[in-house]
């Protein structure tokens, strides 16, 4: 297990952690400002949100270049299937080959993908995930001809309804196993995975299709499960047992603090939630 005491390079940003990823949240940053007070902490990487850099790709990417900063990943595909999902299929596929071309343009290497809830008309979530599929299937050609890996996240089940159908690390395994593609892996996400007693096995399955793992704390008392993520070390997950298996399995990437947090990290100064993300990183994870 990598120590992470003294050597923060491993740390990346997910700018979702000071309100980039919703209009009129957070102080407002520009991803510039926000690589350079990354850079600034010794942080290697950051991950940016589509919302953030649209039609800035080059620019954005150009000013990582020359501080010196990764741009790990971009979040997100748009959601394939569900209540909140476009009603087209075709306007489905054009916005995910969008944010697949937003990707390789910001020089970045992967893209996250959520995938949606509970296709409007059906039960369950069988029906759903085949949907899921199909869509995936297809872009995973279109996003190895343009070096982009896709990352299947999936989330906590409180969100299967409307934001994911895709709930557990196996059933995201089990797709993977289905598509067989080289660029095709899964987004490890303490805040979602960390209830999972079937989780260590499932890592151990994944091996070197873990393409991401995202650092955040699940709240004993949330009071709200999309809007109040924990700091690391605020709450009830075993956040360095997951690491170490996260680890074991053969991850050796980058380490991503992604907290959605209106009512608290969100309202403070960016250089403070920045400076406490580097002592947690330091201390808790």
């Amino acid at each position: 297990m990598r120590d992470f005491r003294h050597d923060i390079s491993a740390l990346a940003l997910n700018t979702a952690t000071l309100g980039h990823n919703v209009a009129g949240a957070g102080a407002g940053w520009s991803p510039e400002r926000t690589m350079d007070a990354c850079v600034a902490r010794g942080i290697g990487g950051i991950v940016l949100w589509r919302r953030e850099v649209a039609g800035r790709e080059a620019a954005v990417a150009a000013h990582a270049r020359a501080v010196g900063i990764k741009v790990v990943g971009l979040c997100r595909a748009p959601f394939l299937v569900g209540p909140l999902a476009p009603v087209r299929r075709d306007d489905v596929v054009d916005d995910f080959r969008a944010a697949i071309d937003q990707t390789a343009e910001l020089g970045a290497d992967i893209l996250t993908i959520v995938v949606g809830g509970v296709q409007p008309g059906t039960k369950g979530v069988a029906t759903s995930l085949g949907l899921v599929a199909e869509y995936v299937a297809t872009a995973a050609s279109y996003a190895a001809a343009a070096g982009v890996r896709l990352a299947l996240e999936p989330l906590h089940p409180v969100y299967g309804g409307d934001r994911s159908c895709l709930t557990t690390t196996r059933d995201a395994l089990d797709m993977c196993d289905q598509i067989n593609a080289e660029n095709l892996g899964v987004a490890i996400d303490v805040y979602h995975v960390w209830w999972d007693t079937d989780l260590p096995r499932q890592l151990a399955r994944a091996g070197r299709r873990i393409f991401g793992f995202h650092l955040c704390d699940w709240l004993a008392h949330t009071t709200d499960v999309l809007l109040d993520r924990g700091m690391m070390g605020d709450g009830v997950a075993d956040i360095a047992t997951i690491r170490a298996a996260v680890e074991q399995a053969g991850y050796d990437g980058m380490c991503e603090v992604e907290i959605f947090s209106a009512t608290n990290w969100w309202k403070r100064d960016p250089a403070e939630v920045l400076d406490v993300m580097v002592e947690r990183f330091r201390t808790v994870c």
